[in-house]
C-alpha cells in the first residue's frame, strides 16, 4: 500500500503532533530519536535533510512505532539503547530501563573504592549497568553479576563485550544468594522495591518494563529482608553493603538493617530530585 511522500521535517510535526493527542511528555525530542533510529541518520543529519522525503517502508515504520509509543512502550525499548554513566546500553523488554538516579549508587560505590582492589557482587544485575559502569570507571575490581533471568543475563553479557575494559565479569544465574560461595568486599543490589498492588498505578511506560524486575512483594520490601538477613554472611570483615531503594523507603530500610546488629555504619544519600535514592551499610 502507497504513502503519502513526506518528508523528514513532515514527519517530525506529523509525530509531535500525534503524540500530543495522548498527553505525551518531550515529544520533539522523542520523534527526533525515533526518526534517526529507522533512518540510521545522526540528530545533525536529520536537520540538514529536513526536506528529504523517506520511503514508504520508513513511513510505514514510523508511523506503528508512534501508536506503540502511544500505547505506553517506552522509546527505549524501540531504540534499543539508554545511556547510563555516560555509556550505552543493550535494553529491551526482558530488562529494567537504567535510571539517572541509579548514577548516584554507581557513583558512591566508586567513591567508596577509590584506587583499593576490591571484589564486587552485582545481586540483581539486570541489564548490566551497575556491574559495568564500575567495570568501566575502576581499576583493580574483580565483578560478579547475578540475575534469576536467563534472558536479563544474555543482555547483561551482550552489554559487557560492547563496553568491556580490562575488568573481568562473571555472570551467574542465581536467585539472591542461591549460587554464590564466596565474599566480597561490596555487595550491590537495586532489586524490585514496587509494591504488588501499586504496579497498575505506574505510568504506562514503567508497566511494559519486566514485572519480575518490579514486583517487591506486598510491602516492596521483599528482597530487601532478603539482602539484610543474608548479605553480611557474603561480606568480607567491614565491607560494604549498597542498595537503592524507593524513594519512601528509607526508615524501613534501615531498620531491616539495624535489626540484624551486623552493621556499625548506615547512611543513605539523596538522588538529584531530592529524594532518599540509597542506602549504605558497613560491616562490623
Amino acid at each position: 500500500m502507497k504513502c503519502i511522500k513526506m518528508t523528514i521535517k513532515q514527519l517530525i510535526e506529523y509525530g509531535k503532533k500525534y503524540l500530543n493527542r495522548y498527553k505525551i511528555q518531550d515529544t520533539g525530542i522523542i520523534v527526533k530519536v525515533l526518526l534517526t533510529n529507522i533512518l540510521g541518520m545522526k540528530r545533525e543529519e536529520l536537520v540538514i535533510n529536513q526536506e528529504k522525503e523517506v520511503t514508504d517502508v520508513e513511513q510505514i515504520k514510523y508511523v506503528q512505532e508512534l501508536k506503540n509509543i502511544a500505547d505506553g512502550k517506552p522509546l527505549q525499548y524501540i531504540t534499543n539503547n539508554q545511556e547510563f554513566m555516560k555509556i550505552d546500553y543493550y535494553v529491551d523488554e526482558n530488562v529494567l530501563i537504567p535510571q539517572p538516579d541509579t548514577e548516584v549508587l554507581v557513583e558512591e560505590i566508586i567513591e567508596i573504592v577509590k584506587e583499593n582492589k576490591k571484589e564486587i557482587l552485582d545481586i540483581c544485575t539486570g541489564s548490566g549497568a551497575i556491574a559495568i559502569s564500575l567495570a568501566y570507571y575502576l581499576k583493580n575490581v574483580e565483578i560478579v553479576a547475578t540475575d534469576i533471568s536467563a534472558k536479563a543475563l544474555e543482555i547483561a553479557h551482550k552489554n559487557y563485550n560492547n563496553n568491556k575494559r580490562q575488568n573481568k565479569i562473571e555472570f551467574i544465574k542465581s536467585d539472591m544468594f542461591e549460587n554464590i560461595n564466596k565474599k566480597f568486599d561490596i555487595i550491590v543490589s537495586n532489586p524490585p522495591y514496587i509494591k504488588t498492588n501499586e504496579i497498575y498505578k505506574l505510568d504506562k511506560q514503567v508497566q511494559k518494563e519486566p514485572i519480575l524486575a518490579l514486583d517487591g512483594g506486598t510491602d516492596g520490601l521483599r528482597f530487601y529482608k532478603i539482602l539484610a538477613m543474608e548479605a553480611y554472611k557474603y561480606l568480607k570483615e567491614k565491607g560494604y553493603l549498597c542498595l537503592e531503594i524507593g524513594y519512601n523507603q528509607k526508615k524501613q530500610v534501615i531498620e531491616l538493617l539495624q535489626q540484624t546488629g551486623k552493621y556499625s555504619k548506615i547512611y543513605s544519600k539523596e538522588d538529584l530530585q531530592g529524594n532518599d535514592r540509597i542506602i549504605i551499610a558497613q560491616l562490623k
